[in-house]
């Protein structure tokens, strides 16, 4: 009996948007210096801070492009099928299309609160409803948790 319930811990963990925490470079990340190239070519092309994309890819997926969520979510930047296919990617498992849809999703949340990072990060993690709702950064522990985990890792990039 130990030993299902072990592996399924072990297994929970590997998700980086579990809510189980930060798992830098996953067991199937991509290579750092791959994933560092699609985060500057994002980040240049749609006018979003490098050192936010790498914390909020680091926080959703570390850097897996196969990472699915409990709730849906897909790829490094965890995407809702439904903000896929807003961005017109056709396989959101694939890394540049991913990068590229979650960078302009982040850009457009960054636009919409006024360049507040900390209102942006919230509502990619709990949506831009959830955000205006509370007018801040909702009362959830997972996103408070979520928001304190990005903006650490933007901070250190």
């Amino acid at each position: 009996m130990r030993k299902p319930a072990g592996l399924f811990l072990f297994l929970s963990l590997l998700y980086g948007c579990s809510g189980a925490g930060y798992l830098p470079y996953a067991p199937h990340a991509l290579d750092p210096t791959q994933l560092q190239g699609l985060v500057s070519n994002a980040s240049a092309r749609n006018g979003v801070p490098p050192a936010l994309v790498n914390g909020i890819v680091m926080s959703e997926s570390a850097g897996n492009p196969s990472a699915i969520s409990n709730a849906g979510a897909q790829g490094l930047m965890q995407l809702m099928p439904g903000t896929s296919e807003s961005c017109g990617i056709s396989n959101p498992f694939d890394p540049e299309q991913n990068m590229d849809c979650g960078t302009r999703y982040l850009h457009a949340l960054l636009a919409r609160y006024d360049n507040n990072v900390e209102l942006a990060v919230a509502a990619y993690n709990a949506g831009p409803g959830a955000v205006d709702e509370y007018r801040g950064v909702p009362p959830y522990a997972e996103t408070r948790a979520y928001v304190a985990r990005v903006l650490t890792a933007y901070r250190n990039y």
